[in-house]
């Protein structure tokens, strides 16, 4: 049912709201139903009604200037269900595991929510002195490693109507707050392909993120650690940036296989 960016051609019935979730998912940013249309080609009545029918069911929800429509809170929860399959799952913590012990701190993967970064899994240090944010934890964008790595993968206009429409609450003294000094922040993150949280979130922790992307090169997750600055500062983190890197993308290869076979 993949789409090759040509009309698909005459859908079945039952498979109809299903291509409509599929062009969501694979767009990774709002979509109007005249866009969605571009690529499944159904009359303009019926992308409408079932626009109506997953808006109505919550896996799809319109966006605030009315137009466009993001994946709603029960297709965010299918595709966490996804990730979290126990043959994937197995392995996802073999490579967190790994990775714990060769930084020696505690390790993440978060994926982006609504309006927060969800975290799906984790391993924690062994050290006694540790920073406990537990599975399903949300943390917000503007001030974490993992939320600043996503808004990094945002198109341009979508993040400076993101920071336009946040208040940007200051968790810590290092917290950014200037809605011009954080777009230069998540522009340098772009740039360099990695995200730091230098105290911003907690005092006394930093956070480095790296992303874990699509085969079509979309961020579908982060990989991140954080640990006390008692035993980290950046220097030293960014020393631990080449093995995160390398652990994302044995977790990027994991899901892009398991979505061929």
């Amino acid at each position: 049912m993949a789409a090759d960016g040509a009309k698909m051609g005459a859908i079945p019935t039952n498979l109809r709201l299903l291509a409509v979730i599929e062009q969501i998912a694979l767009a990774g940013v709002p979509l109007t139903p005249t866009e969605v249309n571009a690529t499944i080609g159904l009359p303009k009545p019926t992308i409408h009604r079932l626009f109506n029918t997953l808006e109505e069911e919550g896996f799809v929800q319109r966006d605030l200037n009315g137009r466009t429509y993001s994946p709603g809170p029960r297709l965010r929860q299918l595709a966490g269900g996804i990730m979290s399959s126990l043959r994937i799952r197995t392995a996802r913590q073999a490579i967190l595991k790994r990775l714990s012990r060769e930084i020696g701190e505690t390790c993440n993967i978060a994926y982006p929510d609504r309006d927060a970064m969800t975290y799906l899994d984790r391993v924690e240090t062994e050290w006694p002195l540790r920073i406990q944010l537990p599975i399903g934890t949300q943390v917000p964008f503007y001030c974490t490693a993992s939320g600043k790595m996503y808004l990094s993968s945002l198109a341009r206009n979508h993040l400076q109507k993101y920071v336009a429409a946040t208040e940007l609450e200051r968790r810590t003294p290092n917290t950014i707050t200037d809605p011009d000094a954080l777009l230069e922040e998540i522009r340098e993150v772009r740039a360099r392909g990695y995200a730091l949280d230098r105290e911003e979130f907690m005092e006394d922790m930093i956070a480095l993120a790296v992303p874990v992307l699509h085969t079509n090169g979309r961020l579908m997750a982060t990989l991140s650690f954080h640990a006390p600055t008692q035993r980290f500062d950046v220097k030293k983190a960014l020393g631990c940036l080449q093995a995160l890197r390398d652990a994302g993308r044995e977790l990027a290869d994991l899901v892009n296989a398991s979505d061929e076979e």
